[in-house]
């Protein structure tokens, strides 16, 4: 079955939402036409961006970039679930991206943004373009949580209604393009 990672994109000590990311992760194992693999960014703990050579060449020198480039290669789609720092997103998604070209090429992606009053979209307009980079299709349906504090409920995600709903319809365009686009790239 194809894969869909799903990619935590904060990594600040304190941080509230990670169980965003789990959210979302419970709704896309619903499904039962994809795989499903949650990567947390704390947890990959990729220093600032350290390799000698240009990515895209694929010459990984550190053994940290060659875990993190298996772990892209083998996915198919992905979801950025991101928070809005400053107008945009956390520097940690700008580095994890950085670090890789071919493993991110011509595969789609989609977001989950969360925040304030804006509900992270700043972030995701701010990361569409960085995608394009890599010729990825940024999928146009996302979800947007505004206030999203108010919806942790003793440290876990208590999604307002209608809001599955909308994670479903943007799965079901990530999960179209992700067929689509599949013979463009390599394994």
């Amino acid at each position: 079955m194809p894969l869909v990672q799903i990619i935590a994109c904060s990594t600040r000590e304190g941080r509230q939402g990670f169980p965003v990311a789990q959210w979302m992760e419970a709704v896309a194992r619903k499904r039962g036409d994809v795989d499903v693999e949650l990567i947390d960014l704390r947890e990959v703990n990729l220093p600032l961006f350290d390799e000698p050579k240009h990515p895209r060449f694929g010459d990984y020198k550190h053994e940290h970039t060659k875990r993190w480039s298996a772990t892209i290669r083998r996915g198919d789609g992905f979801v950025f679930v991101t928070p809005e720092y400053n107008n945009s997103f956390p520097a940690s998604v700008k580095n994890a991206i950085d670090y890789l070209s071919a493993e991110w090429k011509y595969k789609p992606a989609t977001f989950v943004s969360y925040g304030g009053v804006a509900a992270g979209t700043r972030a995701v307009q701010a990361l569409r373009p960085v995608l394009n980079c890599f010729q990825m299709v940024s999928i146009y349906e996302a979800v947007n949580i505004p206030f999203f504090m108010k919806q942790l409920k003793d440290g876990q995600f208590a999604p307002e209604e209608g809001l599955e709903d909308s994670a479903k319809v943007m799965l079901d365009k990530l999960v179209f393009w992700m067929g689509r686009q599949a013979s463009l790239y390599e394994r």
